[in-house]
């Protein structure tokens, strides 16, 4: 699942590489005893040093660092060599033309000591790669690990948790603070500001703290109340059910920001929902339901001919989007109101993905699952709109929003720039 082992470090205990005479099954799964390797039909050659084991084999070489067998290509070991001819570190960029690598380059000489691996190619260049960087960066290394660390929830969790929300001079003016709050808003994929102005212009430069603005066909920052004045369901005063926002986009927008500027009237609370937390739960449950979920893609349409709004927007993926090397879900795209006629899916599959859906619409809705909070002016909610879905419960009288969309990669590159895994 998402939620992997990070991968085993330097130090621990070594184990002996098993004999030649066997093929090797399939897969390795973490935790499950080894089979001995195949043969290698060329040379053989293997070596300890006190912290790892190898095997040259004919097609790949063999790596175990503390009990983590890892399997390289050796033209990925020439692709990704660090030297200063082959990548330049200062725009961590390739130098190397990988077009120029021979497809069967094997390395001439391979030597191994306490924290490195050099080769010798054939032509006399030499790499050295550190042995932890080979274990973070391999594909059994990556499979063990978490792309992003996350708290999974339903409402007792996240209110036993007692998150803090930040304050709007922090937030603005420390990056201790924000990182903080972009620290719980990748655990949580939700996270609160306090103390902001209740105006447009204060939100937008809040939302600009984090991320660059993302502009749609509702605009850069919208500012709207339920006058109907778009094709949306949002711009009423109905009851909301629990979705993600734009789904009907190819890649829908990463974080949505809220902010109620003024309510006179009552009801409408905001329904927060963690879908990773009830994507996991089904995952557990019913392993079939989720896999396919995540195989099967859907079209989500927005259809829009309002005054001088025309739009027609179709979005294509499965509801569950997931790494394909570790299972770890990355995307929920859940929406009823939006989802489009389902024609990308085969008769014999139909009524396996109702079920599936139904299995997770059912946990979605589960009252436990269920965060309310009341949206007041001055606090701004900060949504991951690929994880946690909202809705709104129906209201009276007469209520004012506004907010905007982020675009994800830059929520991203703000976080790791503070030092954060994401």
């Amino acid at each position: 699942m998402m939620f992997t082992r990070m991968f085993v470090r330097l130090g621990a205990c070594l184990h002996r590489l098993p004999k030649r005479n066997a093929q090797p099954p399939a897969l390795w799964p973490p935790g499950i005893t080894r089979s001995p390797c195949a043969a290698s039909r060329t040379q053989h050659t293997a070596s300890h040093s006190k912290s790892c084991l190898w095997q040259l084999r004919e097609d790949y070489f063999e790596l175990s660092v503390s009990g983590l067998l890892m399997r390289f290509d050796y033209v990925w070991l020439r692709d990704h060599c660090r030297s200063a001819s082959c990548y330049n570190t200062k725009t961590n960029q390739r130098n190397l033309d990988t077009a120029t690598v021979e497809l069967g380059i094997r390395p001439s000489n391979i030597r191994v000591d306490e924290e490195t691996l050099f080769l010798t190619w054939p032509d006399g260049h030499v790499t050295r790669f550190n042995l932890a960087w080979l274990v973070q960066n391999s594909y059994e290394g990556q499979k063990q690990r978490a792309v992003q660390p996350r708290i999974l929830w339903n409402s007792e969790i996240y209110n036993e948790a007692k998150v803090p929300a930040i304050s709007c001079e922090g937030f603005m003016t420390s990056d201790e603070e924000l990182k903080q709050f972009l620290k719980t808003f990748l655990l949580y994929g939700i996270a609160f500001v306090e103390d902001v102005p209740p105006t447009l212009e204060a939100t937008e430069t809040v939302a600009q703290r984090v991320s660059l603005i993302r502009e749609t066909m509702y605009g850069r920052v919208w500012n709207f109340t339920s006058d109907f004045s778009r094709g949306d369901t949002a711009y009423t005063k109905l009851a909301l059910d629990r979705h993600t926002d734009t789904s009907y986009f190819q890649e829908p927008c990463g974080i949505q920001v809220f902010h109620c500027l003024r309510h006179e009237g009552t009801g409408g609370r905001t329904l927060l929902v963690d879908g990773f937390h009830g994507a996991d739960k089904v995952l557990k449950e019913a392993p079939g339901n989720f896999e396919l979920l995540s195989r099967v893609p859907i079209k989500h349409e927005y259809i829009e001919n309002v005054g001088a709004y025309h739009n027609h927007m179709i979005g294509v993926g499965p509801v569950l989007n997931v790494y394909p090397w570790n299972n770890e879900l990355y995307m929920i795209r859940y929406n009823n109101y939006d989802r489009a006629v389902i024609n990308t899916v085969p008769h014999d599959t139909v009524q396996r993905w109702y079920v599936a859906h139904r299995a997770l619409t059912t946990e979605l809705r589960k009252p436990e699952n269920e965060l309310w909070v009341k949206l007041k002016p001055g606090k701004v909610l900060f949504i991951d709109n690929w994880r946690v879905l909202h809705g709104r419960e129906s209201f009276t009288g007469l209520r004012q929003l506004c907010g905007c969309y982020l675009t994800r990669d830059d929520v991203l590159n703000t976080a790791r720039s503070l030092g954060l895994q994401a």
